[in-house]
């Protein structure tokens, strides 16, 4: 049995196939490989989270000799990001 510890990740092996499109609005254009990337990752994270709610199918991964570069790394909060980023355009 694994346990868990800050370099621990949980891997998914999956397949690609189509799914929702990124959203898009006036300012912003996706390109068809970015369209293609956000999908897979969508699809790819709700079967993660579907494995996690039914606790089967999960392989973790356990770093055995950790980057010492990344003792101090600070995962970043991509929505909080985003909000601020939202924020920040708004104000100007």
């Amino acid at each position: 049995m694994m346990t868990s510890s800050p370099a621990s990740r949980i891997l998914y092996n999956g397949k690609r196939s189509s799914g929702p499109r990124s959203p898009t609005n006036s300012s912003e254009i996706f390109t068809p490989a970015h369209e293609e990337n956000v999908r897979f990752i969508y699809e790819a994270w709700q079967c993660v989270e579907r494995d996690l709610r039914n606790e089967r199918g999960l392989i973790q991964y356990v770093d055995r000799s950790p980057n010492p570069l990344l003792n101090n790394f600070i995962p970043v909060d991509l929505s909080e990001l985003k909000r601020r980023t939202v924020q920040d355009t708004k104000k100007s």
